[in-house]
């Protein structure tokens, strides 16, 4: 009985593979959430970095009022920042995102102030909602603190005092975080992407499997044969995790080649995604794919449309595309419970990955146990609804 069900099962899911890959759409979400994920993924990545790195290397300083600050001046360009004059109306032109430079703003009586030793006021204004002059405005913050220290160490040693005086402590930063962990914040998105190419590469092939053959009456009569329930759902199942996992296969290897696509040097040199990785990513995604299409098949079995199916699968995408997202919010690490929820706990095992450390297997056991106890409650309900009348 055992051998007549898995060769019932077999069969169909070569029937239904097939149907899949020749489906248009399917080969259409393949080539473009997998080929096309990596190189455009890395692509935009490197665009961020690359235009980071070319505002940090041109060491500009928009200021207004630069004629009132001499000595400002001086120190500015001691430290090979070429000064350049704000534009007219650049306070809208920050609101506007129109300016990528956060602007200085120099007083009138800023010399006369720092005469009579008083402590002028200068304006550095940016925008919150200006991303890019958001980011420049650290760097001038730390170079006006910078001239701030060199003006009181010079008043103290006009007075013979030691400019150590005002400092209570010495400080030595050190950064604990190994290469794997500062590369891994530049691939963070990378476990996102893969996951999101393995839900909607299954999509289509669980929901046309099911809603799709009911839709076109092709169901009732596929039900009419002798083959057990459980060997047409193993088949059916099957071939949608094969088409899932066939995604998820392309979109880790397409990040391999697509790394000859980075243009910043820094990001080439950190970013780290080898075989290793790749291979890594497949294995965690094998549970996630199969857990996925089981979940979209009892769905979609209910549903009398394949439109209606479609409505009705935004549960299960809200869920895989929300649940990784908790690991970018939550700035306390990962907790125990991650590992308990699907979707969640494939993105957390990858992130692990991704910073050079191997799962324990402990780990890997309870991610997998609980995806395969899913898969199979939900391939159940789906033998159960082929069994009762609702289909008729």
């Amino acid at each position: 009985m055992n051998a007549a069900l898995m060769q019932a099962a077999l069969r169909v899911y070569l029937k239904e593979l097939l149907d899949a890959l020749r489906d248009r759409r399917t080969l259409l979400v393949v080539f473009a959430s997998s080929v096309a994920l990596g190189p455009l993924v890395l692509v935009l990545i490197s665009q961020l970095v690359g235009s980071m790195e070319k505002r940090a290397e041109a060491r500009v300083i928009v200021v207004q009022g630069m004629e009132h600050a001499p000595g400002l001046r001086n120190f500015l360009e001691r430290q090979t920042y070429t000064i350049q004059p704000a534009p007219a109306g650049y306070e809208q032109l920050l609101k506007d995102s129109k300016l990528g430079d956060p602007v200085l703003v120099v007083p009138a009586s800023f010399e006369q102030e720092q005469a009579r030793g008083e402590a002028p006021m200068v304006e550095l204004m940016s925008s919150s909602g200006n991303q890019r002059a958001n980011s420049g405005s650290g760097r001038v913050l730390r170079l006006l603190q910078a001239y701030n220290r060199e003006q009181a160490q010079l008043r103290l040693a006009v007075r013979g005092i030691p400019p150590a005086t005002l400092e209570a402590m010495q400080i030595d930063e050190r950064d604990l975080a190994d290469p794997g962990a500062r590369a891994a914040q530049f691939a963070v998105m990378v476990p996102y992407f893969v996951m999101m190419a393995v839900l909607y590469g299954a999509l289509n092939a669980a929901l046309d499997t099911t809603a799709g053959e009911r839709e076109r009456g092709s169901l009732e009569p596929l039900l009419m044969n002798p083959a057990p329930r459980w060997s047409l759902v193993l088949g059916k199942w099957g071939a949608v995790a094969s088409v899932g996992m066939m995604i998820a296969v392309l979109s880790c290897m397409s990040f391999l080649p697509a790394q000859w696509l980075l243009r910043s040097e820094t990001l080439a040199a950190v970013f780290q995604f080898g075989l290793r990785e790749a291979l890594w990513f497949i294995g965690l995604l094998l549970p996630l794919a199969a857990l996925v299409a089981a979940l979209l098949m009892a769905i979609a079995i209910r549903c009398k449309s394949f439109k209606e199916a479609q409505a009705n699968a935004t549960v299960v995408i809200l869920a895989v595309s929300l649940l990784p997202l908790m690991n970018f919010f939550n700035q306390e690490g990962a907790a125990p419970w991650h590992l308990w929820v699907p979707a969640l706990a494939q993105s957390t095992l990858m992130g692990k990955v991704l910073k050079g450390e191997v799962p324990l297997p402990a780990d890997l056991l309870l991610t997998a146990g609980v995806s395969t106890v899913v898969t199979v409650l939900a391939l159940a309900y789906v033998v159960r609804m082929l069994r009762s009348a609702a289909l008729k």
